[in-house]
């Protein structure tokens, strides 16, 4: 039983983080209509420019204190992070409004490679660490409860609780805020939404800018975990099929999503890998995101599309 709740655990906790990168593909989707193939590269780009001013803030003004230096890396991030949102609204979204779905997805594409590109040239393609202060020992709970007690990483726990965090109050600020029902109102119908005086380039600069800082979360979280390096990019692959599962439109199926495809990962390769040689925590939740878009593409909490004739 001690063994089936730590494995539990760690999936909620993986699980939590993957959320993380979804919410990103659900913001973008909910503003524009598009499936955002740069938020990948978002999260890779803002890690990188954490990581770097890190190093190079104490380098220029002489800063013995790490904890200051990450806060004050993490706020030049956070900065490049809106200059560059605001750069993709006014260089490329703008001029694409009211356009079909597959030429604004064809112009994130654009936008994946060109960060990919810029951050390469920006600040390196080594590989660079990011330390937050989060203690990577492991802790023992409920151990007057189960003999031995429960085994959790610290770091994924602490991860976890950022994320969960970050992730509630965005619900909160789609749900009350009067920004946040302008966004629903923007992804529902552009033409409409404009036609009420939504003034939709500022409501997509918002919604990139919130993603924005969403994958700077991610980047320095994944970051402080593998490092920041190119590969970086593939963690936002690994949360495709929480947005399939959850719903493309969805912020908190993208939380429910990603519980389940964590929890999921972690117990069928523990104990069903032994049987089938291993290797299922690669493949489950591709198999997964596969079974739902034959028999329920529009995912657990999604809009279900009916056209009319």
């Amino acid at each position: 039983m001690a063994f089936f709740l730590e494995t539990l655990l760690g999936g909620l906790m993986a699980g939590m983080l993957y959320s993380l990168v979804a919410l990103g593909f659900v913001l973008i989707y909910k503003a524009s209509g598009v499936f955002n193939f740069a938020q990948g590269a978002m999260v890779l780009f803002a890690a990188l420019a954490m990581a770097r001013f890190a190093e190079w803030i104490p380098a220029w003004t002489g800063l013995s204190s790490p904890v200051l230096a990450n806060v004050l890396a993490f706020m030049v991030a956070g900065a490049i992070m809106f200059v560059v949102a605001w750069l993709i609204e006014r260089l490329a979204l703008r001029h694409l409004v009211n356009q079909e779905g597959t030429t604004l997805l064809m112009a994130t594409l654009g936008i994946s490679y060109f960060l990919d590109g810029i951050g390469q040239t920006l600040f390196g393609s080594t590989i660079y660490k990011i330390d937050i202060g989060m203690p990577k020992d492991p802790i023992f709970v409920l151990d007057t409860v189960f003999p031995g007690g429960i085994l959790i990483n610290k770091e994924d726990l602490y991860a976890a609780l950022i994320a969960a965090l970050l992730v509630t109050g965005l619900s909160l600020f789609f749900q009350k805020t009067a920004t946040g029902r302008a966004l629903r109102a923007v992804a529902d119908d552009h033409q409409a939404a404009q036609s009420i005086g939504i003034p939709l380039n500022r409501i997509w600069v918002i919604v990139w800018c919130v993603a924005g800082v969403v994958a700077l979360v991610a980047g320095m979280i994944w970051g402080s975990k593998l490092g920041v390096q190119f590969s970086l990019t593939t963690v936002a692959l690994r949360a495709l099929p929480v947005v399939i599962l959850g719903g493309l439109t969805s912020v908190p199926g993208a939380i429910i999503g990603g519980l389940i495809i964590g929890v999921g990962e972690k117990l069928s390769e523990v104990f069903l890998g032994p049987y089938v040689g291993g290797g299922i925590e690669i493949w489950f939740a591709y198999v997964l995101a596969l079974a739902f878009l034959m028999f329920r593409p529009q995912g657990l909490f999604g809009e279900k599309i009916i056209d009319r004739v």
